[in-house]
């Protein structure tokens, strides 16, 4: 299968927590997000392809006066011309407000940055961002914008975090008051939202205290209200710094998911994706619903990995048209500590997967630090170009620095 890898944001500083969106009317045309640092601040950096993902331009998006910083970018696409990002802004250590900003015209100019969801010193910081756009072909929905966000209170006094979502049903002129997805007293991590083709909400988050759990919870109504959530599997959580000498930064444990809207076998099938550690090493386990999220299959891996080798960070999404299944990972397996990106495809369902690596080179997660860094993203994300491609965004340190590149395949797996 060939795969082609594009440099998107290169240096000198690091660039990370990419996310990508496709103009499913115009498939060569993509926008990727990611952190970028201006100065000694992180800043929201917009890259656009017009080629498929050959060449890339750029733009840093405008902060509020009142803060100084940004991350934990998202990008979603809504027909026929639209792009929204949404971030984390901040002063500081608290106050972290979630903002959105929109583009009409395929990305070549937002408007100013919208708050969504309000921080307040240390009693409220919304963080780890997310947006997912309505584009189910037979929703009455059609166009709803769904902002979700990982809600912490009390920040520094031992308090929780919960899962919020903000709908908006005017373009993101403005948004209703926030759903709390998730109990009080659990605490999580970002969640994640898919819409079905005729405008089911699937909103999916895993918890991360007292117990690890993947939640589902579902809506009928286009947001308005959601049903009780659906235990979709226990979670044994991957150690926050994976057990690979040499290795230092984070791995978050992230709910992923995506449902099937083309018109396949398995229109309307929802699938889960998670990072999992029940087998002594970090492995990519898959859950899936034939029933509209009421019912939920026994966790499988989907990845063929060695055991023993540590795969993490994985993202799905379905192709509208032929139902492939794509899902983007990390993976140490090559010989046990340079990383590279590998996609698992899926043309049946997800009873079946052909992982494949796309990377052209594996990398040092550490670049040309002299010690271990401690980060390199909480994330990496993926596309899929209709009909039957994909393209995922990742950060890599082949140059020596954290870049974004990303990974292209036009292919249609038989």
């Amino acid at each position: 299968m060939a795969t082609f890898n594009f440099p998107v944001a290169v240096g000198p500083q690091a660039q990370f927590e990419p996310a990508i969106a496709v103009n499913l009317l115009l498939p060569s045309t993509m926008v990727c997000v990611a952190v970028e640092f201006v100065g000694n601040l992180p800043h929201t950096g917009v890259y656009r392809s017009l080629d498929g993902g050959a060449n890339w331009d750029r733009r840093i998006l405008p902060i509020p006066p009142q803060f100084t910083g940004a991350e934990a970018p998202y990008v979603a696409y809504s027909f026929p011309n639209t792009f929204y990002i949404t971030a984390h802004v901040f002063p500081g250590a608290e106050s972290g407000t979630c903002v959105i900003y929109k583009s009409t015209d395929n990305g070549t100019t937002y408007s100013d940055p919208l708050i969504v969801g309000s921080g307040y010193g240390i009693y409220i910081n919304n963080d780890e961002t997310l947006v997912t756009v309505d584009n189910g072909q037979a929703s009455p929905y059609l166009g709803n914008v769904y902002v979700a966000y990982n809600h912490q209170f009390n920040v520094t006094s031992s308090g929780n975090s919960v899962a919020f979502l903000n709908r908006s049903m005017d373009g993101g002129l403005t948004f209703d008051v926030p759903v709390r997805l998730s109990e009080q007293s659990d605490s999580v991590e970002r969640p994640d939202v898919a819409v079905s083709l005729v405008g089911t909400v699937y909103a999916a988050w895993i918890t991360t205290s007292p117990t690890s759990r993947y939640f589902v919870r579902r809506s009928l109504d286009g947001g308005a209200t959601f049903e009780q959530s659906v235990l979709v599997a226990n979670v044994v959580p991957v150690p926050t710094i994976l057990p690979v000498p040499g290795y230092n930064f984070r791995v978050l444990t992230f709910a992923s998911i995506s449902v099937d809207n083309s018109a396949s076998p398995n229109r309307g099938a929802v699938y889960t994706v998670w990072q999992d550690f029940r087998q002594g090493y970090s492995d990519i386990f898959m859950s899936r619903s034939f029933d509209n999220g009421s019912n939920w299959t026994p966790p499988v891996s989907i990845t063929n990995a060695p055991a023993g080798s540590q795969n993490f960070f994985p993202a799905i999404d379905v192709d509208p048209l032929l139902g492939v299944v794509n899902i983007i990972y990390y993976s140490n397996q090559v010989d046990g500590f340079h990383l590279d990106v590998f996609v698992a495809r899926s043309i049946n369902g997800g009873n079946t997967f052909r992982n494949t690596r796309i990377t052209t080179t594996s990398f040092n997660p550490n670049g040309n630090s002299p010690t271990p860094v401690a980060l390199i993203g909480d994330y990496i994300d993926i596309a899929s170009v209709p009909p039957g491609g994909y393209i995922g965004a990742w950060a890599d340190t082949r140059n020596g620095s954290l870049d974004i590149f990303a990974g292209y395949s036009g292919n249609v797996i038989t």
